[in-house]
């Protein structure tokens, strides 16, 4: 008797293979070669679960393909781009040569590294990995996966000198790891991978401060390199806040996770907020000193704390002898009636076109002219402006606290003296790494934020919150991110210990999307995520902290 064939529905079209038949293979029928071109497909959901390509068939199904111009598989090329460079790392230094490589934070279109160890870092060596990455990926090796037992992985990180990653698993739940392999590197990633190393053809490595950056293609073109543009402002909040994070001796979850077990977490709050007040209150310190600002323009991205850091800047002002008052420019919204529609025929609440952009600019004229203005209040229920009462007149001490995503676009205030202006950019930069290979991006960290804030006070539920998330990062890159750069000062919002207790609250939002709901895949990958995290409770978090603004409690109306 001949094996029974399975039958596999790609496209409304329904072929039978053999059961054992890898995806890999299924993908080269369709495609032809599957790393090659602008978005080459690099897993494959199978009846709507996530697949890696070496994997193969067990029943009849219905299989998607998934390009590196979806968002989970840019995220699968990149992580797999970091596996190469790391392995060339070690091969052209040796093991006794490099203690470790850490990677930082997101820059320009890459990734931000240190290194450690006798080797020392510069042109030479970084020409030689990116020609050892070159013949890596030329070579397409397999990137293997085998699942150990946690204990002999605690075991095996041990041995390879990986103690971050020692550490983050004495805390995991799961009995089981996954280990990824090229030849004989091995390591541990948060996510899945490329099947081989053929992907990985376009990239640079470039010198950066004391590290280097990994410069990658963008989503849904690998065939080119966009130009290394970093943010200087940018780089230097973030090593602030990795400084921070040195001074607290916490840098990665596992330290974290040991640290809250010890100690608990109380100190780590304390150390944290006052880190935060600190800075703020320097802030405030630079702005009393300029006579002529009347506008302090606060943006940035969803969820980065705008409305209580712009409350505790009032009150650090307030303290040096001014008279601030903070205003939302959600309040100069158009009716909802009257709001564009983006590129996918939905509300675009992002774009400017939903400000009034001309009321706006009329009204900050008339205050810095000494007028009185009646200002508007903008009703989400009802999604019309209203006018309550609330008139204002600027007198000496007077100072606006202006927050909203447009803040620092030159289109709002743009009649103002610039020296009347001083523009902050706030965002929540998250500073704490998984471990060392495996960071946490910072749209994670704002995304678990707003699903808790979603859920609390607008009765939205994280299946909502997740499908909506794609049009709101559309909106950030568009509108926010490009204007970064011209801010005064810059202000990380993450807190190093938020995501231990936003854990407590966002789990069970998470538990609640069904697997056949299209938001399952990501709401499974982010509780995954929460599994590396001892939990924190909100009790010890004070009622200013930013993080309020997200679980409640707030001592500020929120």
């Amino acid at each position: 008797m001949g094996t029974e064939m399975r039958k596999v529905t790609i496209h409304d079209e329904t072929r039978e293979y053999p059961p054992g038949t890898r995806y890999l293979d299924i993908v080269r029928e369709y495609k032809g070669t599957e790393w090659e071109g602008e978005a080459p497909v690099i897993l494959v959901t199978v009846d709507g679960r996530l697949r890696e390509l070496h994997k193969y068939v067990k029943k009849d199904c219905t299989l998607d393909f998934v390009t590196t111009a979806d968002p989970i598989g840019y995220q699968t090329y990149c992580r797999s781009a970091v596996f190469v460079l790391l392995k060339a790392i070690f091969d052209v230094a040796g093991k006794d040569g490099i203690s470790k490589v850490m990677i930082h934070y997101s820059l320009g279109n890459g990734y931000y590294f240190t290194m450690q160890g006798s080797t020392e870092l510069n042109a030479s060596f970084l020409e030689r990995v990116g020609d050892r990455m070159r013949e890596i990926a030329g070579l397409c090796l397999p990137i293997q996966k085998r699942s150990e037992n946690t204990d002999d992985a605690v075991a095996l990180f041990h041995r390879h000198r990986m103690y971050d990653k020692e550490k983050l698993f004495r805390y995991r739940r799961s009995s089981r790891v996954n280990i990824y392999s090229i030849e004989n590197f091995e390591d541990y990633f948060y996510g899945f991978m490329a099947c081989h190393t053929g992907y990985i053809r376009c990239f640079d490595l470039q010198l950066y401060e004391e590290g280097f950056v990994l410069l990658l293609p963008a989503q849904g073109n690998l065939g080119k390199l966009p130009p290394f543009t970093p943010g200087r402002k940018l780089f230097q909040v973030l090593k602030e806040s990795r400084e921070w994070g040195d001074k607290m001796d916490v840098s990665t979850v596992g330290e974290m996770n040991d640290l809250i077990t010890k100690n608990g977490a109380r100190n780590l709050i304390l150390v944290q907020e006052a880190l935060h007040e600190a800075k703020i209150s320097e802030i405030a310190g630079e702005i009393a000193t300029r006579k002529h600002i009347k506008f302090v323009m606060v943006a940035g991205p969803s969820s980065s704390g705008k409305t209580t850091f712009s409350h505790r800047l009032s009150i650090q002002l307030t303290a040096r002898g001014l008279k601030p008052h903070p205003i939302a420019m959600d309040n100069y919204f158009f009716d909802r009636d009257r709001i564009p529609l983006d590129a996918y025929g939905e509300k675009d609440f992002e774009g400017l076109g939903a400000l009034d952009v001309e009321l706006f600019n009329r009204d900050m004229q008339a205050l810095l002219e000494g007028r009185t203005v009646d200002l508007p209040y903008f009703n989400f229920k009802t999604g019309q402006r209203e006018y309550r009462g609330e008139k204002l007149c600027l007198g000496k001490e007077d100072i606006l606290v202006i927050e909203g995503i447009h803040g620092l676009n030159g289109e709002l205030g743009k009649f103002l003296p610039r020296e009347s202006k001083y523009k902050i950019y706030i965002s929540a930069l998250t500073q704490l790494n998984v471990d060392e290979h495996n960071r946490i991006p910072t749209t994670d960290g704002r995304l678990i934020r707003r699903i808790v804030r979603d859920a609390r006070t607008r009765g939205a539920s994280a299946k909502e919150t997740i499908a909506r998330w794609p049009s709101v990062r559309r909106g950030e890159e568009t509108n926010i991110f490009p204007c970064q750069e011209e801010a005064d000062v810059m202000f990380n919002s993450a807190l190093v210990y938020e995501l231990a207790c936003l854990k407590v609250y966002a789990e069970p939002l998470l538990f609640g999307i069904g697997r056949e709901e299209p938001e399952y895949q990501e709401a499974k990958r982010l509780l995954k995520f929460f599994d590396y995290f001892v939990p924190v409770s909100s009790e010890e978090v004070p009622g200013n902290s930013l993080l309020r603004e997200f679980i409640g409690g707030s001592c500020f109306h929120v």
